[in-house]
């Protein structure tokens, strides 16, 4: 992708603080960290007087507020303004900043490329229902130079009088966070119990942060490609690894999902199939080439434009893990919608949030979908209907694939109970089926 040199966006939330043993716990055996889908009854943004069907359609729009949003990853070459909405992660982890370590809450997505997070003394901050971070009060804290490498490397900085580096994020939805760059501690709790530290990582420290932020969260981190990223930064510690294994979002399991990272997020063994990730060149997200998907025996060819602009196919669909849907340019979603209505006998039904197009009537759990695969370039990926079918209402499902102006996204829900792995260094992800409730 032939753009966004810098993009940051809603986002994620993960890090560390300390010594040489963490670093070595990381490099020996890695480390997985809990996600927690921001409609599980164990997220603070949930809402019980919701009911299902309800949270199924904001997350629809949720998804397609995003996928506009993601307009200038296709079609700008230069910009400093961040592309999505800067509220609508989906995924969210508990982390620790400073020393001694001070809990806070963001949301995890591969489309964002920056840690910041909300810091006293606020000087214009919108509500935040938790406490907020007091640098002051950590001994770890410092901030970084108009001199240093860190700032001269970043786009949309300025430097205070005192010296210190300044940076500026303006969202796509109007959202903002502007502060000084920073390194600190920052502490991630694995799956085992135990914590894993990470001294002097980038973060940004916001003291006007406004728009359309949720109360619940402290701020964001990226996991995309940018240079500041939190997988940029942990590279060498982690080998360049990341994976994460997303349980059914709409299911009554109420699972988390992991976040791994290092040797533990390795994938491999029987079913794993793998596809070249787009060259990232410090841009911010992962795109992979989808070159069809087949409904039974019936192959549809996927038409939509390269990341680079070249025609060439290579790098046409960025994967999301912050988007909710499978976005698609409209010409291969009409395709793909007809070649889906063809085999499904089941009655017709109407969306009534009036969001999705094909949906069709139940009378059971097991329903008679087909399994739908996405032909990336070297790897089959088999998407089974609980990864492809939402349920709307009472007897109500619909194709949770819509047709976009903005290009192609393979978002979270076709990613469920896949286990999804990036590879910096072999610049690849791997998928594997797995069962994702388990641990």
């Amino acid at each position: 992708m032939a753009m966004i040199t810098r993009y940051c966006s809603l986002a994620l939330v993960l890090l560390w603080c300390l010594y040489n043993i963490s670093f070595l716990k990381a490099n020996d055996g890695g480390f997985s960290v809990e996600m927690i889908h921001r409609d599980s009854s164990r997220s603070p943004l949930y809402r019980p007087t919701e009911t299902p069907f309800q949270r199924v359609a904001n997350a629809v729009r949720r998804s397609i507020n995003r996928g506009n949003h993601f307009k200038k990853a296709f079609v700008s070459t230069d910009s400093a303004e961040s592309t999505v909405v800067a509220s609508q992660g989906e995924y969210l982890m508990r982390y620790s900043v400073g020393s001694p370590p001070f809990q806070v809450l963001g949301i995890v997505d591969t489309g964002s490329d920056i840690l910041w997070l909300q810091c006293e003394p606020c000087e214009d901050c919108y509500k935040q229902t938790t406490p907020i971070f007091d640098p002051s009060k950590s001994k770890t804290y410092k901030t970084l130079p108009c001199s240093s490498n860190t700032c001269e490397s970043l786009r949309n900085t300025a430097c205070s009088s005192d010296n210190v580096c300044e940076y500026s994020i303006d969202y796509g939805d109007g959202s903002h966070s502007d502060g000084d760059l920073s390194v600190e501690t920052l502490t991630l709790g694995s799956t085992d119990g135990s914590s894993v530290h990470f001294p002097k990582t980038v973060i940004g420290c916001g003291h006007n942060n406004g728009g359309t932020f949720q109360e619940e969260g402290s701020g964001i981190v990226g996991l995309g490609g940018g240079p500041v990223s939190l997988i940029s930064q942990l590279s060498s510690s982690i080998g360049g690894k990341f994976s994460y294994c997303l349980a059914p979002i709409f299911s009554e399991s109420n699972s988390s999902s992991k976040l791994n990272f290092g040797d533990a997020a390795v994938v491999s063994g029987r079913g794993t199939v793998s596809t070249p990730l787009d060259p990232l060149n410090g841009q911010v997200f992962y795109f992979l080439t989808l070159e069809a998907f087949s409904v039974g025996d019936n192959r549809i060819e996927f038409s939509g434009s390269s990341s680079s602009g070249s025609g060439s196919g290579d790098g046409n669909i960025i994967i999301d893990s912050g988007t909710t849907l499978t976005l698609l340019p409209q010409e291969d979603y009409l395709n793909l919608e007809s070649a889906v209505s063809d085999v499904i006998k089941l009655e017709r039904a109407r969306d009534p949030s009036k969001l999705l197009s094909l949906c069709y009537k139940t009378t059971s759990d097991e329903l008679d979908l087909p399994v739908i695969t996405a032909h990336f370039k070297g790897a089959d990926v088999e998407l089974n209907p609980i990864s492809t079918f939402v349920p709307v209402e009472k007897g109500v499902v619909c194709f949770a694939f819509i047709s976009s102006k903005i290009g192609a996204i393979f978002g979270n829900l076709a990613q469920q109970n896949l286990l999804v792995g990036y590879d910096l260094v072999k610049k690849t992800v791997s998928f594997k089926p797995t069962d994702c409730t388990k641990g």
